[in-house]
Parts: structure tokens; C-alpha cells; sequence
């Protein structure tokens, strides 16, 4: 099968596009042939060897992706040969075939667009722990979006939006911002403006998957607020006081979304509550950057310029 892979960690030099011996499956497995295959910043992390990756020679990147069943373990009753799933937790996925186990399989409604559900798994999965396990906001709260135009972002601020609450967000574009807006944000900030004067203590809850702004975040957060840390895609946090926090009654909570999607139940019951924004139009998101798997050096490299907005996919 083809496939993007590396040899060594580094930049994107050290990726490449080729042949290399298809997965096999067990009794336990379905073989998927991808259609559609998310690029994440995890997937940047791994490439450079700072995050967690799966032994493997050579290494394959990619934890989620779309496809059909071709092949299905001898345990195997829900799957069967032709049925279109999807995942985001199965390694090797930057790859023609990925071999996965069923529980981690979701199969995907016969109403919504393959490709709009291969473009909100990972994120969409996110937003919906974050607003639902961390974020737990009522109607009315204000909140505070950092890279509000990004995936998870996008995905985010609609689901709040139409839970009733007040969302506000920051980012670097004139043109991302005019579409935070259109998709029901209350107030959009430009980074490379003097956007954050008069705002510290406005929000009760502030998500930050960017990392180095986590002291700007809690300065926005009303006293009893709470950030909600879950990435680290503009670099590393700074070292915080906690008994700075605990003096203005500020909360910073986060997680890892693989604690909460932890079996086929909860995959099931989460990807149903995700899918139901979309199917009552109360979510819609931008189209998405396709780049072929063989393009996956440039891909890449669109991913880590921070001019995407939205998903990026690599198509077999």
C-alpha cells in the first residue's frame, strides 16, 4: 500500500511518500480503506518527536480517518464489508488501509456528508468534551475563544452559540474574522491589534488550546472563572502560581479527551450528540483544504503556516 511515513523525527523534510507492506488484521478488527485522513498539530509534535507516537518501522503518522470496510474479523458482528466508519484514535492512519479495532470504529450517518464528518471527528469530538465535561457553561455566560477560526475552534464556538451561550474569540484575519462572525460569535478580536484593553476579568470561562497565553487567559477571566487549558499549539504555558489563583478564585481545568472517550458507548453516545448539531444545522464549518497523501510535505506545511481555517485532509 501507499503511504506517508519517516525514518527519523524532524522537520518535514524527513517525510515521504511510498510503498510499504499493508496491515493485517484479527479476529477482533476491520480493515478500513481510507478516504479521508485528518492532519492534526499532535501529528506535527509527532513527526518532530516531542508527543507520543507508536512503534512502528518506519514510523506512520495520523491518528484519525475516514474510509470502508473491506475487511472484518471472524469476531466481528456490527461491521460488515462496504459500511463506511470513521475514527480518531487508531494509529498508522496516514496510510492507504489501517487496520482497527471495532470498538474504536462509528459508523457514519447516511445524512451527513462523509467529508464534513471527516473533517469535525477529532475537533468536533474535542469542542464536545470541552463544552460538555470542562466548560459546562449556562446560557448567558460570556466566554472567550482563543484561535476561534481554527477546527476546533469553529466547532466550538457554534456549539456554545447554540447552547444559548455568548461567545467571544481572537484572530489574525480580516477574513477569519468576518467568518467567526457569520457563524454567530458576538465579538471578534485581531491579534496584531491592542484587542485585550479593557478586558481582563470580562469572561467567566476562556478556552486556550493555544499554550503560551495562558496568563493572558486567566487575566480575562472574571473572578470564579475558569480556563480551560487543552493545547499547546502556539507553545509551551508558563509556569502559574497557584496561590495566585487561589487568591482571585480562578480555576484552570483541563484533560485528555481519550480519559472521556474511553469505549465504544461513549464513542457512540459523543459522535451522536456532535452529529446532531449538524443535522439540525445548528453547525456548519468551512470547506476543507484537501491535499493529496502523496502532497503530505506540503500539507504539512500549510498545517504549521497558521493560514488554514478550519480542516485539513490528505486524500488517498
Amino acid at each position: 500500500m501507499k503511504a506517508l511515513y519517516f525514518n527519523n523525527f524532524g522537520d518535514n523534510s524527513v517525510l515521504k511518500y511510498g510503498n510499504i507492506q499493508s496491515p493485517q488484521i484479527n479476529a477482533e478488527q476491520i480493515l478500513v480503506k481510507t478516504q479521508f485522513i485528518g492532519l492534526n498539530f499532535a501529528d506535527i509534535y509527532r513527526r518532530r518527536g516531542t508527543y507520543h507516537i507508536e512503534k512502528h518501522h518506519p514510523y506512520i503518522n495520523g491518528y484519525e480517518a475516514l474510509g470502508e470496510v473491506v475487511a472484518v474479523g471472524s469476531h466481528i458482528n456490527d461491521f460488515k464489508l462496504g459500511d463506511t466508519v470513521f475514527f480518531v484514535d487508531v494509529p498508522f492512519a496516514n496510510a492507504e488501509y489501517v487496520s482497527v479495532p471495532s470498538e474504536n470504529a462509528i459508523i457514519v450517518p447516511e445524512n451527513l456528508d462523509p467529508k464534513i464528518i471527516a473533517s469535525v471527528g477529532l475537533q468536533g469530538l474535542t469542542a464536545d468534551f470541552l463544552a460538555h465535561d470542562l466548560g459546562k457553561n449556562l446560557p448567558g455566560n460570556n466566554v472567550f475563544i482563543h484561535g476561534i477560526s481554527g477546527g476546533v475552534g469553529q466547532i466550538l464556538s457554534q456549539m456554545l452559540t447554540s447552547d444559548g451561550i455568548n461567545v467571544y474569540g481572537i484572530t489574525s484575519t480580516l477574513a477569519k474574522q468576518t467568518l467567526a462572525l457569520q457563524q454567530g460569535a458576538v465579538k471578534i478580536f485581531l491579534r496584531n491589534t491592542p484587542w485585550n484593553q479593557n478586558l481582563n476579568g470580562k469572561f467567566d470561562t476562556i478556552y486556550d488550546g493555544v499554550g503560551k497565553t495562558l496568563e493572558q487567559s486567566l487575566a480575562l477571566a472574571t473572578n470564579k472563572g475558569k480556563v480551560i487549558f487543552y493545547g499547546m499549539s502556539g507553545g509551551n504555558p508558563p509556569k502559574i502560581d497557584p496561590i495566585k489563583l487561589l487568591n482571585q478564585s480562578k480555576s484552570i481545568l483541563t484533560g485528555d479527551l481519550w480519559d472521556y472517550l474511553s469505549n465504544a458507548i461513549e464513542r457512540k453516545k459523543r459522535s451522536q450528540r456532535l452529529f446532531s448539531y449538524f443535522q439540525e444545522n445548528k453547525i456548519k464549518i468551512s470547506e476543507p483544504t484537501i491535499f493529496s497523501l502523496a502532497d503530505g510535505q506540503k500539507a504539512y506545511e500549510y498545517l504549521e503556516s497558521g493560514k488554514s481555517a478550519g480542516k485539513i485532509l490528505l486524500k488517498p
